[in-house]
């Protein structure tokens, strides 16, 4: 299952990592690809995710998901 999100406030390949490192602490999830310049990350799990489980991860990283 691929679910994308938008991510605001990433500006460096630190802020990638950070976002990355939380959202692939969820259970489920296999791969994390995210496009700096869009803020746009996508999350690859084996089932849905917890839309309050990513919200929590994206704030611990020190970003604000935007929707969902």
């Amino acid at each position: 299952m691929e679910t994308t999100y938008q991510v605001r406030g990433m500006t460096c390949g630190h802020c990638v990592t950070a976002v990355s490192t939380e959202l692939n602490a969820l259970p489920d999830v296999t791969d994390v690809q995210i496009d700096l310049a869009t803020g746009r990350v996508t999350v690859t799990s084996r089932s849905p995710l917890d839309a309050d489980a990513v919200r929590a991860a994206v704030d611990e990283a020190g970003y604000d998901l935007v929707g969902a």
